[in-house]
């Protein structure tokens, strides 16, 4: 980095924003130049989650806490699909530069460890939006699903894009090979997102296991934004917004550390 010796300061201030926003930039146009891939296959795929679901269950299962199955699914649905492409938007970034060997080239230019963190997490988020946004036109369009609280859809949604968002920048710092970020997405975020009341009320289990759920942060996300669309939950949404703000803020952190001092990614 360049340093003015006079006064401590980075010549271009204390935030480099030109190349933060050069960042963000690449980040965005990474998965917009591939949308088919990264925003239409995901948008189709929670649609079909939705139709078997429906089609499988939904005439046996009945009303979920007052409402009609499908339309008590779809939230749950929309958020799962947020936050894995959220998580996939950073770990396919830094898994790409880091086995190319071209991560030099983020790691050079003057951008402290707070910028890199920035930048890779509007890129999570912007995704992650993209998504959510899709998604719930889509909800508007066929189910007739509004927004019964837009704060709330707008804070969750936006929590859970840069909670996963740095969740993978940690993951991908640390694994080394593609098979090594597999395993912690099929063993880890995988069973996170499923067990976490995405497809069904935690009122339906057992006590030990509904209790160990209260623990899991994506369970507030998908709650929260379910009470957001159509006001029903399995906790408060106030507590929800609590335990994901400082989820996202000391995954964040950690993020912002390992980047510091260069954790996985100095030879």
């Amino acid at each position: 980095m360049q340093f003015d010796h006079n006064i401590g300061i980075r010549r271009f201030g204390r935030v480099n924003w030109l190349g933060l926003m050069t960042l963000t930039s690449r980040e965005v146009q990474r998965f917009m130049s591939v949308r088919t891939q990264t925003l239409l296959a995901p948008m189709v795929t929670a649609a079909l989650f939705l139709m078997i679901f429906n089609i499988a269950i939904g005439p046996r299962r009945g009303d979920v806490m007052g409402l009609p199955f499908v339309v008590f699914l779809a939230p749950g649905i929309t958020m799962m699909t947020v936050i894995q492409n959220a998580f996939a938007n950073t770990t396919s970034s830094i898994m790409t530069a880091k086995v190319q060997g071209n991560i030099v080239d983020t790691l050079m230019p003057p951008l402290s460890a707070s910028e890199l963190v920035a930048g890779y997490l509007a890129g999570a988020v912007a995704r992650g939006m993209c998504l959510a946004i899709g998604l719930w036109l889509g909800m508007v369009l066929i189910l007739g699903i509004g927004l019964a609280h837009p704060f709330y859809a707008l804070a969750f949604a936006f929590l859970g894009s840069a909670m996963l968002g740095a969740i993978g920048i940690i993951a991908a710092i640390h694994a080394q090979k593609y098979d090594q970020m597999s395993a912690i997405t099929n063993f880890i975020i995988t069973p996170l997102a499923f067990l976490s009341g995405s497809f069904y009320s935690i009122e339906a289990l057992p006590d030990p296991i509904r209790q160990l759920t209260l623990w899991n942060p994506i369970f507030y996300l998908i709650d929260g934004f379910r009470f957001a669309v159509i006001d029903v939950s399995d906790s408060a949404p106030a507590v929800g917004l609590a335990v994901c703000t400082l989820s996202t803020m000391a995954l964040s952190v950690l993020a912002w550390a390992m980047f510091r001092v260069g954790y996985q990614l100095k030879s």
